[in-house]
């Protein structure tokens, strides 16, 4: 099942996306809320009231109400948190040897998060960035899970479970804000907080059985063979696969929920894949060639990233008129 938030005269609505249409929930079944947040704190109850009238729609049972004039959204538009993990160890390493460091052991010790500006999370349609985020503009190819589970002190083997579904995520990155802040040891913060993209609809876990694949070994929780590619401006840029991730979600929740309540409606990322964004493959392509162009997302750029089973995932660049800078305040 694939669930969508959208909007029709700026008015917020649940909705289920089949075959090309959106049909409103709620008008289907009075039980299942108009609005996505409320949808997830009803955990499984409503989930299968929601499967129920998917199934009914596909197979004619039930006509609903086709939306025919909408804006999507992302389909958790109000996440109670938003975490982003570090899960790929081939972009961790890749990052590493790029800077002439060694791979730091810590990363098969146990799987990080950071906690990034739930308020900006944004879906399909225009980025609007500052001056100083174009300074190295990156975008960062990733899958996101929605929880629809309040919980505490989570196992891995039963955190799968708090999963309500997968969703595509971009972590929008201005790299020059970022490392200079993460000179203190500290962040990442500006260099992150302005744009998360996630979409374009939350797909339920059973749709990915016939990918399910073993996690890596000595690791714990469903995998996915999933292809993962991002093209910009209609030029594919980044290629890996959901399978590489050496951390699970499972296990990203885990520790997530060790001495603290995770909930209905927190968004955790994956981290990105291997060749996932423009840091790595600079870097990459500087430390094999000294004349390596080096590319950064630019005004108009077309951002499409697209995952098996997850759909497509666009977004248009563009550049605030504001022409404030953070960069311009540093002190001497």
């Amino acid at each position: 099942m694939k669930l969508v938030s959208y909007k029709t005269e700026d008015r917020e609505h649940l909705g289920v996306y089949i075959k090309g249409h959106i049909y409103n929930l709620n008008s289907c079944d009075k039980l299942i809320p108009d609005n996505m947040n409320a949808f997830l704190w009803g955990g499984d109850e409503l989930m299968e009231h929601a499967k129920r009238v998917n199934e009914d729609l596909r197979n004619g049972k039930m006509q609903g109400k086709e939306e025919l004039f909408y804006e999507l959204i992302a389909p958790v538009p109000h996440p109670t948190s938003c975490r982003d993990g570090y899960a790929f160890r081939q972009h961790v390493a890749a990052a590493r040897r790029n800077r002439k460091v060694d791979m730091i052991p810590e990363f098969d010790q146990y799987p990080i998060f950071y906690f990034t500006n739930h308020n900006a999370i944004q879906g399909p349609g225009e980025i609007e960035c500052m001056p100083d985020h174009f300074q190295k503009l990156d975008f960062e190819l990733e899958v996101a899970v929605v929880l629809n589970k309040k919980g505490r002190n989570i196992k891995a083997e039963d955190a799968d479970s708090y999963i309500a579904g997968y969703m595509i995520m971009n972590d929008m990155s201005a790299r020059t804000l970022q490392m200079e802040e993460m000179l203190l040891n500290l962040g990442p913060a500006k260099g992150k907080d302005f744009s998360t993209v996630i979409g374009p609809w939350l797909v339920t876990p059973d749709e990915f059985e016939q990918y399910k694949t073993e996690p890596k070994p000595g690791h714990t929780g469903n995998a996915y063979n999933l292809q993962m590619k991002c093209m910009v401006n209609g030029k594919e840029v980044s290629s890996g696969n959901m399978a590489d991730m050496d951390w699970t979600f499972a296990e990203i929740i885990e520790r997530c929920a060790y001495g603290c309540d995770v909930l209905p409606g927190d968004v955790i990322g994956s981290g990105t894949v291997g060749t996932g964004c423009f840091l790595e493959l600079n870097g990459t392509g500087l430390l094999n060639d000294p004349n390596y162009q080096t590319q950064w997302l630019q005004p108009n750029d077309l951002v499409e990233m697209e995952i098996t089973g997850l759909g497509m995932l666009g977004n248009i660049i563009k550049k605030s008129e504001s022409e404030s800078s953070l960069l311009a305040l540093k002190k001497l």
